[in-house]
């Protein structure tokens, strides 16, 4: 059969493919000179890569059937999946996930515990730390096992990140081919698009994130969604890779509840009340019992462990990070006393949001995969990768969950009033969020602090002296850090104060860089002092007024 004239081949068509061609020139180039000195074969692939773009780039704008376009699309996904490995083979290295991951999958060859065991021998090669206002730092394994399981027959590759990081980039372009097949032909390139080009999720893949594990079962989750509850063996393939989702990462235990919420929504409207609940009973079952499946030899050998274990996230106390509100009191103010009411917030948006969706799933139905993200905006840790690693998702749901599709969606009928009736339902629903947001954000810092150098050089420093007023009346334990930039650093030993400030006190501490000394950084460079306390959770800052000193004139 000959090509179908180029009238049928939409222009529309030919820009997405050329858009996922040209997005695999991001990174290309770091890959390839990271291996041109000492892996040859790596650099050649790369170099047929760069020739094979160049090429698709051409052919998507000459070719004239729909046909030839859908090889082109072809022709970019492997690509785009040989650029991937050949990223991988140079530039895996550990994080802390990829670390922690591959340290826990060795204790369970070894048939020792994997969860509540601090390695903090892990974090000494650049790895970064995450700080607890406790005063301490995080060195447990905090995910739901899967990733791990998956990673410790790999361990035979070495002692390095490569087992970790070749599990969650496997799984990231298995992801990608799913999707790429489960889309309609017109919009597999977006699929290459999202999760392979632009460099960023396969970055944190490299890097062994249990996310990305999490977002490929998800895929098949998320595409044509609305279509779950109907029955048939999809049915149950979706439960299941929904339940192996939700034992890869936390992340999508937020995602679930917005599912299940549309699915019921959509099968009570074509099934009925009873109808529905066995569908959702049906999905919900089928994933609580693949969950429990893959988690049942940690439930069995070590029951609390594991369970504080995969709700660490939740309850660590990390300190502040991230891209949310939370950067008002960590940069624009000088900190606050109800730092706690940014988790709060965080999960009263989740539970508002919830409850605004299922009152108006028929309109806000096919946001579904975006919704669950928006409360992490407001959350303690609001880091980009929360949002960023789940946005194949977004597009999974906008090509395959047309808004028509919940027209006879169920929803609670509410009382019949003037126009902006629902408008304020909502509000009203998302207002405690907003509140408990704007509570933390105009906390004060509870300690005012002034902080002088107390052995310096010209370019460092070793040792400063802290004055502490506490203005509240708690009594509080400060654990202090020197931050240079954005995000924390490691915490300053205390070498002389006391371990608690009672209220309304002053005090005086000492404290040593825990490098040995902290290199100062260039002119215009914002020097600050924090303080973080656990009971009641809070955070003081201060800037230091400290600049390298000019050198002696020769």
């Amino acid at each position: 059969m000959r090509d179908q004239p180029d009238r049928d081949a939409a222009q529309w068509h030919r820009v997405l493919t050329l858009l996922a061609d040209i997005s695999l020139f991001i990174g290309t180039r770091g890959v390839w000179t990271s291996a041109a000195g000492h892996q040859l074969t790596i650099a050649a692939v790369v170099c047929v890569c760069y020739a094979s773009i160049l090429i698709t780039g051409v052919l998507a704008l000459v070719v004239r059937g729909t046909r030839s376009l859908a090889r082109l699309d072809l022709v970019v996904l492997v690509t785009a999946v040989a650029l991937v490995y050949c990223a991988l083979s140079v530039k895996h290295g550990f994080s802390d996930e990829s670390a922690l991951t591959t340290q826990a999958a060795r204790e369970l060859l070894h048939g020792r515990p994997t969860y509540g065991q601090p390695w903090p021998w892990l974090f000494r090669h650049n790895i970064a730390y995450t700080p607890t206002v406790t005063g301490g730092y995080d060195y447990t394994y905090g995910y739901p096992p899967l990733t791990m399981l998956l990673t410790a027959p790999l361990l035979w590759l070495g002692h390095g990140a490569l087992p970790a990081a070749l599990v969650t980039t496997s799984a990231l372009v298995l992801g990608t081919i799913v999707m790429w097949k489960l889309l309609p032909v017109p919009w597999r390139s977006a699929a290459t698009l999202v999760c392979l080009g632009f460099g960023l999720v396969p970055t944190y893949a490299r890097l062994g994130y249990p996310a990305v594990v999490a977002l490929a079962f998800l895929v098949p989750v998320v595409v044509r969604w609305t279509r779950m509850g109907t029955g048939g063996r999809a049915d149950w393939a979706r439960a299941a890779c929904l339940g192996a989702a939700c034992a890869s990462q936390q992340l999508p235990w937020f995602l679930t509840p917005f599912l299940i919420a549309g699915v019921y929504a959509l099968r009570r409207g074509e099934l009925g009340p009873r109808g529905a609940a066995a569908a959702v009973a049906r999905i919900a079952g089928t994933a609580a019992a693949t969950w429990l499946l893959i988690n049942a030899y940690f439930v069995v050998s070590e029951p609390r462990t594991w369970l504080s274990g995969i709700a660490l996230p939740l309850t660590q106390g990390a300190v502040l990070h991230g891209q949310g509100l939370v950067d008002i009191s960590l940069y624009f103010t000088d900190g606050s006393d109800r730092v706690v009411w940014y988790s709060h917030a965080g999960m009263l948006l989740t539970a508002g949001l919830l409850a605004v969706f299922v009152l108006f799933v028929r309109r806000l139905g096919p946001a579904a995969t975006v919704l669950p993200w928006c409360a992490f905006f407001l959350a303690t840790r609001s880091q980009d990768g929360y949002y960023l690693l789940m946005t194949p998702l977004w597009l999974a749901a906008a090509v395959t969950v047309p808004p028509g599709a919940f027209a006879t969606a169920w929803q609670p009928r509410l009382p019949q009033g003037r126009r902006g009736f629902r408008t304020a339902v909502a509000a009203a629903l998302l207002a405690p969020s907003l509140a408990a947001v704007t509570l933390a954000a105009t906390g004060g810092p509870p300690l005012r602090m002034k902080a002088t150098a107390a052995s310096r050089t010209a370019l460092t420093v070793r040792t400063l002296t802290v004055r502490v007023h506490n203005t509240g009346d708690a009594d509080l334990q400060p654990h202090f850090m020197v931050t240079t930039g954005q995000g924390m650093s490691r915490y300053w030993k205390v070498l002389a104060g006391p371990s608690s400030v009672a209220g309304h006190a002053r005090a005086t501490y000492l404290l040593q860089s825990p490098d040995g000394r902290l290199v100062l950084p260039g002119k215009g460079a914002r020097i600050r002092v924090r303080a973080f306390t656990a009971s009641p959770m809070t955070l003081s800052s201060q800037d230091v007024p400290l600049e390298r000193e000019p050198a002696p004139a020769p």
